[in-house]
C-alpha cells in the first residue's frame, strides 16, 4: 500500500483539507498563507516571512483572512509553523503583531494544537521538547535560588508583552483608558490607550474609555469630542465609554461613610502651609477633631460657601510614612465658580483623581489597572482608598512614560502655547498630539507599531522622533503617488527639437503601485526647472529629464549676477539615462495650468533635548520651527484631497493639509522622513 509522508505545518494543512474536508473551497488567499507558512523555517526565508506577517498583522486583525468568521487553513498553517519554531520566543520581541495574533489564535481555539501536533516533523518536535526542557530547567533553578534565599533575578521586561498579569481569567480580563478632557491626546496617551486595548483583546476582555472629568476649570465637551475622535483615529473600539461624573453621588457617600469612621477629615490648613507640612511629617491641627466638627466643615464644603471654600477634605492615612503619598493625600476640593461640563452647578465639591480612581475602577469591573511609572509611589494610596471604601481590589501594572526629545508631553504646557498664540492649535503639526501628528501625515499603522513594538517595558528612555518617522515611511512609501513640482525659483529651459506643440500623456503615479493610478504628464519645448538645478549646470552637459529621456545643454544664460536665468538645450533621448549625473525635475511652460502650491517645512518646536519637569518651555520655544515657500505642482495636484500623502520626486514625502481650490493654492506639509535635522540644544 502506498504511503505518503507529510513534513511541515503547510503539508499538514494540505492533507487535512483534502482528506478531512476541514477547509473546503478555500482559495488563492488561503493559499498564499499556507505557503507564507512553508517559509517560516530557520534559514534565509524567515526574517522576510515574519516580517511580511508582521506586517499584514499591523493592522489588529485576529484573523489572516478577514473575511472568514473562523479560522482558515491558512491561519492554522502559519499557527503551526510558528509552534514549532524553537526561537520563537525570541521573535516575538521584534514582531509584536505576530505575537499578539499567535496569542489570540492559540486562546481562542485552544483545540488547535492538537491538529498539527502529530503532522510536525521530528525535528521540530525534538526542538520544541528541547526548549520545553530548557525552561522547566531554567524555572527550577530559580525557584531552588528563591528557595535558598537568594535575591530574585530582575526581569527584563523591555520590549515584551510578557508581563504576566495576575490572576488574568481568559475572557474576564477589563481593562480601561482614562483621560482627562482638558486637551487633546498626546503620542503618551496613544501608547496608554494601545497597551490597554492589546491586554483587553489578547485576554477577550472588556475596554472601557473612562474621562476622568474631576475638575471642572479646565474641562470642557470640546475635549471630550475630541478625544473620541483621536480614540478613533487610533482604530480603538471601546466596550464602554463612562465618565467619573457617572459616579459623584456614590463617591459623596463614601466620602462621608470615611468621615463618620475616622479614615478622612476636613482641613482648613493654607495650601503652602500643607504642602510644607506634607514633606515634613507634620500631622494638621485638624487631624484629631471630632466626626461632629468634620460632618459640619463638610457640610460648609458641600454648600460651596466662603466657609467652605476655605477648606479640603484629606484622607488620614500616615503622615510618618517615608512614602510622601500617604502622608493625608487630599480627597476632595471645592470649585463653586465653574460649571462642569456635564452636571452643570449640581456639585460645588469634586474629587481628586487619586481619590476618584481606585473607586471607579473597582465599581466598574476594571481587573487591571495599567498605569505609568510615575505613579507607582500611589500604588499603596490606590489599594488603601479601595479598602477604605470597602471596594474589591485591583491588580495594577505599571509601565514606563513615553518621553521624546525636544518636545513636551505636559497637556499644561502644551496649552500654554496654545493659549499664548504660539501655535495654531492643538492639532499644530509640531505638536505631538495624535491630531497634530496625524494632521502632518503619521500613519495609524506606524504609530501602532512603535507603541507595540516597545511592549509594556518598565524601561524608561528618553525617544528620538526618527525611529517613529522611519516607520511611518515604510508604510506610506509603497503607496503614495508621486508627484513633480518646481520650486517658484525657477528657470525656463527651451528645447530646439521638443515637440512643436504641447502634448500629455498618462504616466503611473506609482510605478510599483499601479492602484494608486495613471496621472497627465504634459510635455512641451518650454520647460521649467528649478533655479538651484539650473545654476549647478554646465554648458554642454547632458542630463535626464525624469520621466523623459536625456537632453544636452546648449547654453546657459547668466545674469550680471552670474545667476542662471535661462537654458537652451535639445533632446537626446537615445541617450543613456545611467549615465547622467543629474536627473532633473520639470514642468511643461505651455498647454496646461499648473497647481500653486504653499510648501511647509517644520524643525521642533522645543530647542532643548531633554525638557525637565522644572522648565520654562516659553524660553526654550524655536520661533523659526515653520517656514513656508511657494511652488508649482503638475497638474494631477489639482485632484489631492485633504489627508493624501505623496511623494514629491526629489523633494521628500508631504500630505495636503488644504487642497486647490477655485485658484487658491492647494498647501502642503513636510512628512519627516527619519532623517530629519535635530534642533540644537
Amino acid at each position: 500500500m502506498h504511503r505518503e509522508v507529510f513534513e511541515g505545518a503547510a503539508a499538514a494543512v494540505r492533507y487535512a483539507s483534502r482528506g478531512s474536508g476541514l477547509w473546503p473551497g478555500e482559495g488563492a488567499e488561503v493559499e498564499a498563507w499556507v505557503s507564507l507558512s512553508a517559509r517560516l523555517v530557520a534559514g534565509p526565508t524567515l526574517e522576510s516571512a515574519l516580517s511580511e506577517l508582521n506586517a499584514a498583522l499591523s493592522d489588529g486583525r485576529t484573523l489572516l483572512v478577514p473575511s472568514y468568521d473562523h479560522p482558515s487553513a491558512g491561519d492554522v498553517a502559519v499557527w503551526g509553523a510558528l509552534a514549532a519554531y524553537p526561537k520563537f520566543d525570541a521573535a516575538r520581541k521584534t514582531h509584536p503583531h505576530v505575537a499578539r495574533w499567535h496569542a489570540q489564535l492559540t486562546s481562542a481555539h485552544t483545540a488547535l494544537p492538537a491538529v498539527l501536533e502529530k503532522h510536525m516533523p521530528a525535528a521540530a518536535r525534538a526542538a520544541k521538547a528541547k526548549v520545553a526542557a530548557m525552561q522547566a530547567a531554567k524555572a527550577a533553578t530559580a525557584a531552588a535560588a528563591t528557595a535558598a534565599g537568594a535575591a530574585p533575578v530582575k526581569e527584563n521586561v523591555g520590549g515584551s508583552f510578557d508581563i504576566g498579569l495576575k490572576d488574568a481569567v481568559m475572557g474576564q480580563v477589563c481593562t480601561r483608558f482614562p483621560p482627562e478632557p482638558s486637551g487633546y491626546l498626546h503620542i503618551g496617551h496613544a501608547k496608554a490607550a494601545l497597551l490597554n486595548e492589546y491586554f483587553a483583546r489578547t485576554y477577550q476582555g472588556r475596554l472601557i474609555l473612562r474621562f476622568d472629568d474631576t475638575n471642572p476649570a479646565k474641562e470642557n465637551d470640546d475635549f471630550v469630542q475630541a478625544i473620541l475622535g483621536d480614540v478613533a483615529a487610533l482604530d480603538i473600539v471601546p466596550d464602554a465609554v463612562t465618565y467619573t461624573s457617572d459616579h459623584f453621588d456614590a463617591l459623596l457617600v463614601k466620602a462621608a461613610e470615611l468621615i463618620q469612621s475616622g479614615h478622612a477629615y476636613v482641613d482648613d490648613t493654607p495650601v503652602d502651609v500643607m504642602r510644607a507640612e506634607r514633606m515634613d511629617g507634620i500631622k494638621s491641627r485638624r487631624r484629631g477633631q471630632s466626626v461632629e466638627e468634620n460632618l459640619a466643615l463638610w457640610a460648609a464644603m458641600l454648600s460651596g460657601s466662603e466657609r467652605g471654600a476655605m477648606c479640603c477634605l484629606r484622607f488620614k492615612i500616615d503622615m510618618s510614612a517615608p512614602n510622601k503619598a500617604l502622608r493625608d493625600p487630599v480627597a476632595y476640593r471645592v470649585n463653586a465658580q465653574v460649571p462642569h461640563h456635564r452636571t452643570g452647578d449640581k456639585y460645588k465639591v469634586y474629587p481628586t483623581y487619586d481619590c476618584a480612581c481606585p473607586f471607579v475602577d473597582a465599581v466598574e469591573g476594571v481587573t487591571h489597572a495599567l498605569r505609568t511609572s510615575e505613579y507607582r509611589d500611589r500604588e499603596a494610596q490606590y489599594v488603601w482608598i479601595q479598602q477604605a471604601m470597602g471596594v474589591r481590589t485591583v491588580h495594577i501594572w505599571d509601565y514606563s512614560r513615553l518621553n521624546f526629545e525636544y518636545t513636551t508631553l505636559s497637556k499644561r504646557k502644551l496649552g500654554a502655547f496654545v493659549t499664548a498664540g504660539k501655535v495654531h492649535g492643538w492639532d499644530d503639526p509640531r505638536f505631538p498630539t495624535v491630531a497634530g501628528m496625524r494632521r502632518r501625515g503619521l500613519t495609524v499603522a506606524a504609530l501602532r507599531e512603535f507603541i507595540l513594538s516597545q511592549g509594556a517595558s518598565r524601561n524608561i528612555n528618553t525617544m528620538t522622533w526618527e525611529k517613529l518617522w522611519t516607520l511611518n515611511k515604510r508604510v506610506i512609501d509603497p503607496v503614495c503617488p508621486r508627484h513633480t513640482a518646481v520650486e517658484a525659483a525657477r528657470v525656463l529651459l527651451t528645447l530646439t527639437n521638443g515637440p512643436s506643440q504641447p502634448d500629455s500623456r498618462p504616466v503611473p503615479r506609482h510605478k510599483k503601485h499601479p492602484p494608486a493610478g495613471d496621472k497627465p504628464q504634459w510635455r512641451a519645448s518650454t520647460l521649467w526647472v528649478d533655479a538651484a538645478d539650473a545654476g549647478a549646470i554646465a554648458d554642454g552637459e547632458e542630463l535626464t529629464l525624469m520621466d523623459w529621456g536625456n537632453c544636452v545643454i546648449e547654453s546657459v544664460t547668466r545674469g550680471p549676477d552670474g545667476i542662471v536665468t535661462a537654458l537652451h538645450g535639445r533632446l537626446h533621448l537615445e541617450g543613456d539615462v545611467k549615465s547622467t549625473k543629474l536627473k532633473m525635475t520639470w514642468l511643461a511652460a505651455a498647454g496646461v495650468s499648473l497647481t500653486a502650491l504653499v510648501l511647509k517645512e517644520y524643525e521642533h518646536l522645543i530647542t532643548k533635548r531633554k525638557v525637565e519637569d522644572e522648565d520654562d518651555v516659553a524660553q526654550l520655544f524655536n520661533s523659526n520651527s515653520e517656514r513656508e515657500r511657494t511652488a508649482w505642482g503638475d497638474v494631477g495636484m489639482l485632484q489631492l484631497k485633504k489627508g493624501d500623502a505623496l511623494q514629491l520626486e526629489r523633494k521628500g514625502y508631504w500630505i495636503c493639509d488644504v487642497a486647490a481650490h477655485e485658484g487658491a493654492p492647494a498647501v502642503l506639509l513636510s512628512i519627516p522622513d527619519g532623517r530629519e535635522k535635530k534642533a540644537e540644544a
